[in-house]
C-alpha cells in the first residue's frame, strides 16, 4: 500500500487502522464498512470475475472535492499508481463527494479520470451524497455511476444577476454604448 499511495498516506492509513483495532477490536472496521449503503450498492452492482487467469483488482480512490478541487494532486498520484499497476480486466472505483467549484480544477480532475479510460480501465464512480456541477462533470467520464437513493447529482448551472436600472438611466438621459469583439462577448447589458 505504501508503494502505491506514497509514504505519507501509507503511514496515515496504518495509524488509522491501528487506532480502529484498539477501539473496536479486530474486524470492527470491516463490519462498519459492510453496513454502509455504498458497500451494499457495490455488492449489488459489482461485476463478477470471469478472468480465468487470476483475480481482478479493484482500485479504490476517494475525492472529497472542495470549491477549488484542491485534492487534484492526490487524485493525479492515485490515477498514476493505478495506471502503472493495473492489469487487463482490473477496475477502478472513485468515491466522489463534491458540490463542484472552479471549472479549471474540476476540468483537470475529470482529465485525470480520462487517463483511466484511455488505458482501458473500467471506471465506476460512487456518490453517497452529492456530485453537482464540477462533481457531475467528473461523473460524466465514468463507465458506470452508482448513487445512493437520496444523492444529488447533476449540473446546477451558473446564475448571473444584474440589476435592471435601464428605465431610470433612460429618464436621466444616460445611454450605454458597448463595443465588443463579438455579438455575445457581453450579453448582460441593460440596453
Amino acid at each position: 500500500a505504501v508503494a502505491a499511495l506514497g509514504p505519507e498516506r501509507g503511514v496515515g492509513i496504518r495509524s488509522a487502522l491501528i487506532r480502529d483495532v484498539a477501539a473496536r477490536g479486530t474486524g470492527g472496521l470491516l463490519r462498519q464498512l459492510e453496513d454502509r449503503p455504498l458497500s451494499a450498492l457495490l455488492r449489488q452492482f459489482g461485476g463478477s470475475s470471469d478472468d480465468s487467469s487470476g483475480k481482478k483488482s479493484l482500485f479504490v480512490m476517494k475525492f472529497p472535492g472542495d470549491v477549488t478541487a484542491s485534492q487534484l494532486n492526490e487524485l493525479r498520484e492515485e490515477v498514476t499508481a493505478v495506471v502503472r499497476n493495473a492489469k487487463p480486466g482490473d477496475e477502478a472505483l472513485l468515491i466522489l463527494q463534491s458540490g463542484g467549484g472552479t471549472v479549471t480544477g474540476y476540468g483537470l480532475a475529470a482529465g485525470q479520470l480520462v487517463r483511466l479510460r484511455e488505458k482501458g480501465i473500467f471506471l465506476t464512480i460512487a456518490v453517497e451524497q452529492v456530485a453537482a456541477s464540477g462533481g457531475y462533470m467528473m461523473c460524466c467520464v465514468a463507465d458506470r455511476i452508482i448513487a445512493s437513493p437520496f444523492a444529488v447529482l447533476g449540473s446546477i448551472g451558473v446564475i448571473s444577476e444584474i440589476p435592471n436600472v435601464y428605465e431610470r438611466l433612460k429618464q436621466e438621459g444616460i445611454e450605454f454604448q458597448t463595443v465588443t469583439a463579438g455579438e455575445f462577448k457581453r450579453t448582460l447589458t441593460p440596453t
